[in-house]
């Protein structure tokens, strides 16, 4: 039941362009003939981390000007089609409510395969989990030549100790226009297989099946899923085939 009212809520927040709260999307339930409280609503808005963008939009209209320095350029314009592996890689966070604890999971993908190339779970959104699996797919890769990483514009991922280290490393940062998700559609359509074709489907009996749930669906998700962007290949296969052509690389 609350995972059938979280994906109503999560529709009706997205199709009044993420300005409904709490009383407003119950509203909106109610005159759909759901029944459901403001209080519930409100409850599972925050195990979603949804916010009515009213409440924060003088916050974040002045830290979108105090950024403007920075050059918080989007480099993809949701081009999300590469040449080559390493060229431009996706990251973003989503969680999972399991055994009332939040569980926060954090990927990084190379765009030209879609392969996920470095992942953690934390239980917390941070700084620390974004840097964390960002190191652990650059450490496994070892790019060479120019690497764009598309992120979001999350406090985790504008931070300064992030954008610090993505310097150290001559990694350009790119980021999606504030409350445009369709800037990061690869790793948002990611996060929806997980849920939907594991998470979702799937009941668990301890903290530690629930993690390797999330393991065994990744390594599926590269070596055995096809992909219809690489012509029904796994993104194993594609980059497989690419490097096979390519030793360059």
């Amino acid at each position: 039941r609350r995972d059938e009212l979280k994906g109503l809520i999560q529709t009706v927040y997205d199709e009044n362009r993420q300005i409904f709260g709490a009383d407003k999307i119950a509203t909106v339930l109610k005159n759909k003939g759901v029944h459901v409280t403001v209080d519930m609503v409100s409850e599972l808005m925050r195990e979603m981390n949804l916010r009515s963008v009213r409440i924060d939009s003088k916050t974040l209209y002045r830290k979108e000007r105090k950024n403007e320095k920075r050059k918080m350029d989007n480099m993809i314009n949701q081009k999300f089609s590469v040449d080559a592996p390493n060229q431009v890689w996706v990251g973003d966070v989503t969680y999972f409510r399991y055994n009332n604890k939040s569980y926060y999971v954090c990927v990084v993908l190379d765009l030209f395969a879609r392969m996920v190339i470095g992942y953690k779970i934390s239980f917390k959104n941070s700084t620390q989990l974004v840097k964390a699996t960002f190191k652990r797919a650059y450490e496994s890769r070892k790019p060479q030549g120019r690497l764009i990483f598309h992120s979001d514009r999350g406090g985790n991922y504008v931070s300064k100790t992030y954008d610090k280290y993505l310097k150290s490393l001559n990694v350009d940062h790119s980021y999606s226009r504030a409350h445009v998700p369709y800037d990061n559609a690869v790793v948002e359509s990611f996060f929806s297989s997980l849920k939907r074709e594991e998470l979702y489907r799937t009941k668990f009996h301890s903290e530690k099946e629930f993690l390797k749930s999330i393991e065994d669906y990744i390594v599926f998700y590269n070596t055995k899923r096809p992909h219809s962007f690489v012509k029904n290949k796994t993104p194993q296969q594609a980059e497989k085939e690419f490097f096979s052509k390519h030793s360059v690389y």
